[in-house]
């Protein structure tokens, strides 16, 4: 890997339960995904059932009480794999994003916010649907046309609705503008509808939309995404994200945000720290965004940064979710417990 393109993203899971806020997968695009199933407040999954808070209890974000690392646990405590479920509670405990079919956004957003409600935190969320999405690599796919895109990310905002939300807008699509991944034919289209994308999510009453701008390790230059970013409307915007699926260390990412930042009327930001508790794997190695040893979880979401502009850490990466086939993994966005399990075993936090 070059270093100039992020993670190809990857492809979220599709299954009837809660947990199921994912995507289907390319070949079951346009099959409706069955709604949801929720069985039970994070509280009553991980906190009060044991008699003390759940690790993300201090967050405000939702925690998904059916996750895929929440059922790893209940399996591994059933099989007596009892260190296991517990190390693995350091994801399991916590907010992580929910990603939005891309066939019917709405059942899934409206069955999380049901449930957060319950609880009266945020729904975290990623919109992640725009036409020609990553330049027709791991994740390739999207919306069939634009106006395919306008209509899902209506539906997107209507299921959002009056609930707490906050929602990463498009991972990738800025950068892969400015890295010229995306064809030149392509721009004009993508900057309309990632504006039009951010005006319909807050005309929501309780909803922030951070625009995506990629990584330090990506678009080294801030000056380069930072017109991006402009013309996709991030006047109108809560602000930008950064690290989403990688691994570059708050330090690093914190010091260029800074710097893109003063370049967009200094918008605020959110990191992704899901996986990036050791930083980025060494030594200039092939794919190392992808299944990379050695890596554990970053710092749990919060909102409390000691930074006026830094409004969150987050997991917007699912950790424990495959980032493709390579080094032994799963098809990308499949749940793979060992490799969970060695994020939560080196988290540094």
């Amino acid at each position: 890997m070059s270093g100039r393109r992020i993670v190809p993203r990857a492809l979220p899971r599709t299954a009837p339960a809660l947990s199921a806020i994912a995507v289907a997968a390319a070949l079951t695009a346009g099959c409706s995904t069955p709604e949801p199933r929720v069985t039970r407040t994070a509280e009553e999954t991980h906190g009060s059932v044991r008699g003390e808070p759940a690790p993300g209890a201090a967050s405000p974000y939702w925690v998904d009480p059916d996750s895929d690392a929440a059922r790893q646990v209940r399996a591994w405590e059933r099989e007596g794999r009892e260190a296991d479920a517990k190390m693995l509670r350091r994801i399991a405990d916590r907010p992580v994003a929910a990603w939005p079919a891309w066939d019917d956004p709405a059942p899934q957003i409206r069955a999380a916010a049901r449930s957060a409600a319950r609880t009266g935190k945020t729904v975290l969320l990623v919109a992640y649907n725009i036409p020609h999405r990553d330049c027709g690599l791991y994740s390739a796919g999207g919306a069939k046309d634009a106006d395919a895109y306008r209509s899902w990310i209506g539906e997107f905002a209507d299921a959002v609705g009056d609930a707490p939300a906050t929602v990463v807008l498009e991972p990738d699509a800025l950068p892969h503008i400015a890295d010229g991944c995306t064809p030149p034919e392509h721009h004009a289209e993508r900057y309309q509808l990632l504006s039009e994308a951010v005006k319909a999510l807050k005309a929501r009453p309780n909803t922030k939309v951070y625009l995506d701008a990629g990584n330090p390790d990506w678009i080294k230059e801030p000056a380069k995404i930072g017109e991006p970013l402009k013309r996709a409307g991030i006047d109108g915007a809560d602000g930008f994200s950064l690290n989403v699926s990688n691994f570059q260390s708050n330090e690093s990412v914190k010091e260029y945000a800074a710097l893109l930042s003063g370049t967009v009327g200094d918008a605020h930001y959110v990191i992704d720290t899901s996986r990036n508790g050791n930083g980025p794997l060494s030594g200039g190695r092939d794919e190392a965004w992808c299944n990379p040893p050695g890596r554990g979880l970053g710092t749990p979401p919060t909102t409390d940064t000691g930074d006026d502009r830094l409004d969150a850490y987050l997991w917007i990466k699912r950790p424990g979710e495959s980032d493709g086939t390579c080094r032994g993994g799963p098809r990308a966005g499949a749940w793979w417990p060992e490799y969970a399990l060695g994020l939560a075993k080196r988290a540094k936090t």
